[in-house]
């Protein structure tokens, strides 16, 4: 059905039709009632690229999301965020587009694409950093963006809008629930590779256990490959290491949840005999017995606040303020670790 079909039905003319579907503040309230009535029940939607031509806007956001490589495949975090921002983005009656920063078969800038084409009113980043073409074409083109979830390691972080945990806080958290729990020899399975949210998340750590007395001991951090088979094989590989502790800090839920099941296999009870603390909160804790204690990332208050915020600059609302948050985690505390 066209605009102009439902104008007919409704009786009414085509500007008034179209300024009612568009809450124009020129058409009465009942008027406006009536057109929405009628258009649901002749599942009528609007055409938008007919409207793009008037508003100037296309409706949709890029979302610019880390290529999902070995060392992410396994945070379900990831996906869990993922779907946060696409239902608070549809909240918005936005559409969304998810893509990487490059076309993996031939290199070139996806950001680019998305700008050049005119494709989306605004692009929330979700990555590591940007490099410098795709920066400048981004800044040269005025296109509002907003940077979710990572934390830029370089200046440009102090010059933009961002959304990020509080990684430092969520390492402290999860090392002083296991301190308090009465753990004194706490390993710490961290992703290798430098990077940063890790990396803060093993500060964190170390200043829990530096501020009860305890020195940490650079021999108890051990680095791999984030997701289940580190947390498994590493059990497995190091059963007389297990002799000598009483505590692991897994530094992402899927870690935990592999060695937690090695330890089940090899007889070691959780959290009597070894305590264990996750991270992340991911959904599929909930298949795995002991329920793990872990560290919570509210992710869609994330989500909520960065699309928020990217909707006020895609309609250019000049009253409202920079946003630069970071948000703090908490502790869920569960089985596998009990206070």
């Amino acid at each position: 059905m066209t605009i102009k079909e439902l104008a007919k039905i409704a009786g009414l003319n085509h500007s008034t039709v179209s300024r009612s579907i568009n809450d124009s503040p020129l058409i009465s309230e009942e008027t406006k009632k009536r057109v929405l009535e009628l258009a649901k029940e002749h599942s009528f939607e609007p055409n938008a690229s007919a409207r793009g031509l008037i508003t100037k806007k296309t409706g949709t956001i890029g979302v610019i999301v880390p290529a999902l490589n070995d060392a992410y495949r396994n945070l379900q975090y990831l996906g869990s965020l993922m779907n946060s921002i696409r239902y608070t983005i549809e909240d918005y009656q936005y559409d969304s587009i998810i893509t990487f920063p490059k076309n993996p078969k031939t290199g070139r800038s996806n950001i680019r694409k998305l700008i050049q084409q005119r494709k989306v009113d605004g692009l929330l980043l979700v990555i590591q950093d940007i490099d410098r073409d795709d920066w400048k074409i981004l800044t040269e083109s005025g296109l509002p963006f907003v940077s979710l979830h990572f934390k830029w390691q370089n200046e440009l972080q102090g010059n933009i809008n961002y959304v990020y945990p509080d990684n430092f806080k969520g390492g402290y958290l999860a090392a002083e629930c296991l301190l308090d729990a009465g753990c004194r020899e706490i390993l710490c399975l961290t992703q290798a590779g430098g990077v940063y949210e890790f990396n803060e998340r093993v500060r964190g750590y170390k200043a829990a256990l530096a501020g009860r007395g305890i020195e940490p001991k650079e021999e108890n951090i051990f680095y791999g490959i984030s997701g289940f088979d580190y947390g498994y094989n590493f059990v497995m590989e190091n059963r007389k290491l297990l002799t000598r502790i009483d505590g692991i800090f897994a530094q992402a839920d899927m870690i935990a949840i592999g060695a937690i099941e090695a330890m089940k296999e090899l007889g070691i009870k959780i959290p009597q005999e070894i305590a264990v603390v996750g991270y992340d909160d991911v959904d599929i804790n909930y298949f795995f017995k002991p329920r793990l204690t872990t560290i919570h990332q509210p992710r869609e208050r994330h989500a909520e606040i960065a699309c928020c915020r990217l909707i006020e600059l895609i309609n250019k609302d000049e009253g409202s303020e920079m946003v630069q948050m970071v948000i703090e985690p908490s502790l869920l505390i569960r089985e596998s670790c009990v206070v």
